[in-house]
């Protein structure tokens, strides 16, 4: 049965009571997100929908075609999460998101969204606490990771490499770490990449083929990637994941938004480092068990941009990390167009489900309508499926998990206004919000303290004085055995007549291989000793970012 369309001119003013019911009293309780106000097939509204603090780290999906609202569904939800004293990070593809930071502006329509939905009472126009961050460090505070934090498989799924360059690239790690070599940017990946193609000999002998070719081909996807401005995110001071979970004076959590619209034009950059992140987050935080509300939430936009040409053992990596990191307090929520965009290995992670519009015109667009439906827990009242590809902009299909972790029957809602800013703020409102920023200052000036290229040029250095030291002594020995077999051959004529002149004696040959003597032997030993210890110090965690 199809739904009649919404009649705004005749919606009347209702109060929604604590009990979930129409009646008197607040919409807004706490422990719980609101989200918005249900309506029945005759227009009437129904229940308050909300989502329960309790049961925000079990995950949750946004999704919806362009243009149907998903951007202010993730603004209400940060707004409401912050005013909890939950901190949140989000991507801001487009822009729209960094208004959170600013006051709402009143205007008639939402004031009438608030009124159609018994929210008028409660609803008030204010900011949310936001930090905003920039990996290329211009629309926010800088944001960077070291190269050893990355870890060679996000950075083999970064630079599309091969499983035989990435695995090249994964002893190239093993020796860096073994020789307690520092890996902060891409001039030191570049360095190790020339050291393990001269040494291509050993190190293969120590860890299986490595040919120079291999490294070639990764110095070359390096090269794509510093250009993409991967030399921006790699380096120092590298982001502390304390900082992005914070909360203010009052109590309310910071909103972390990245901007991102400069990042998309490098999707695989943009993915790979919400990905590190989210390793990050995972790898720093100990176990919470069930608590009581989040510790932080990560809205994960354009989520299809993770998963697109990702490698089965990737895709599992994702898996296990979103299955284990609800135990650590992290709720991941993942926002897309289409449902389809996800594995159902992923899929099936996520509890807390709001559907916005979808159209149907192609067969794929049909079985995205058909896989969310049947998603749901179905409400007998309508058919979520045909709901679906009727729902208006500002509505959409909601389910979360209620007591015991049971999802809610699926109910179509008129989703709430925001109370900031719909809509991007100005530059001059970014630098204000900058300004008194709890992280100003921290991560502007980047570090460049010792490192892989500065120790691999030391060595070089040394190496070529050794050499050259070597050469000149071996010299100096030439020209002193010359001399002297003169001086020889000179007395020897003296002595004797030139019919019983004796041959000159042979020339000692002077030492010039690279053979190592006892002592170069043994401290060679005794460097590999140490950094192989150093190297065993060293622990990556289930992405294979470095643990701090």
């Amino acid at each position: 049965m199809a739904l009649a369309p919404i009649v705004r001119a005749r919606a009347p003013t209702y109060k929604v009571g604590r009990d979930n019911k129409i009646g008197e009293g607040p919409v807004l309780r706490d422990g719980f997100v609101y989200l918005g106000t249900s309506r029945d097939i005759n227009d009437a509204l129904g229940d308050p929908q909300y989502l329960d603090l309790k049961y925000a780290n079990r995950h949750g999906l946004v999704t919806g075609a362009t243009g149907t609202g998903k951007t202010v569904s993730l603004q209400i939800m940060a707004e409401s999460l912050s005013r909890a004293g939950v901190p949140v990070f989000s991507a801001d593809v487009k822009g729209d998101l960094s208004g959170i930071a600013e006051v709402g502006e009143e205007k008639d329509f939402l004031q009438k969204r608030a009124s159609d939905i018994g929210f008028a009472d409660d609803y008030k126009l204010e900011p949310a606490p936001t930090v905003v961050w920039d990996i290329f460090g211009k629309k926010g505070h800088p944001i960077r990771a070291t190269v050893s934090e990355m870890g060679p498989l996000l950075l083999s799924r970064l630079m599309q490499l091969n499983p035989t360059q990435e695995g090249v690239l994964n002893i190239a790690f093993k020796l860096a770490d073994e020789e307690n070599l520092l890996l902060l940017d891409l001039k030191d990946l570049q360095a190790l990449l020339a050291n393990v193609a001269e040494r291509s000999k050993e190190v293969s002998g120590l860890y299986g083929n490595v040919s120079k070719a291999s490294v070639g081909a990764i110095q070359r996807q390096l090269l794509v990637l510093e250009q993409q401005g991967g030399e921006a995110f790699f380096g120092e001071p590298a982001l502390e994941i304390t900082d992005l979970m914070r909360t203010d004076l009052t109590g309310r959590g910071v909103v972390n938004v990245l901007a991102a619209d400069q990042l998309m034009q490098s999707p695989r950059l943009y993915a790979t480092f919400l990905l590190w992140l989210l390793s990050e987050l995972f790898e720093a935080m100990p176990e919470a068990g069930d608590v009581d509300k989040p510790r932080i939430v990560f809205f994960f936009d354009e989520a299809h941009l993770l998963f697109d040409d990702a490698p089965d053992a990737l895709i599992d990596k994702v898996e296990q990390v979103v299955k284990l990191i609800r135990s650590k307090g992290v709720g991941v929520f993942f926002v897309t167009q289409n449902p389809l965009d996800l594995p159902e290995s992923v899929l099936s992670q996520l509890g807390n489900r709001v559907q916005h519009a979808l159209r149907a015109y192609t067969p794929r667009e049909q079985k995205a309508v058909k896989t969310a439906a049947e998603t749901f827990r179905p409400n007998p009242a309508f058919d979520a499926a045909e709901a679906i590809t009727q729902l208006g902009v500002g509505e959409a299909l909601v389910s979360t998990l209620g007591k015991k972790g049971v999802p809610s029957v699926v109910e179509r809602t008129l989703i709430r206004p925001p109370s900031s800013r719909l809509g991007p703020i100005t530059p001059e409102e970014r630098a204000a919000v900058m300004k008194r920023s709890p992280v100003h200052g921290k991560y502007d000036a980047t570090l460049d303290r010792e490192s892989a290229y500065e120790v691999l040029a030391k060595r070089a250095e040394t190496a070529a004085k050794a050499e050259a030291e070597a050469e000149a002594e071996a010299e100096a020995e030439a020209r002193a055995e010359k001399a002297e077999r003169s001086r020889r051959r000179r007395t020897t004529s003296q002595r004797r007549t030139p019919d019983y002149d004796e041959p000159a004696p042979r020339r000692r040959r002077t030492r010039r291989s690279n053979r190592q003597t006892v002592a170069e032997a043994a401290m060679k030993s005794v460097v590999r000793s140490v950094g192989s210890s150093l190297g065993r110090a060293l622990v990556r965690g289930i992405l294979g970012s470095l643990k701090r």
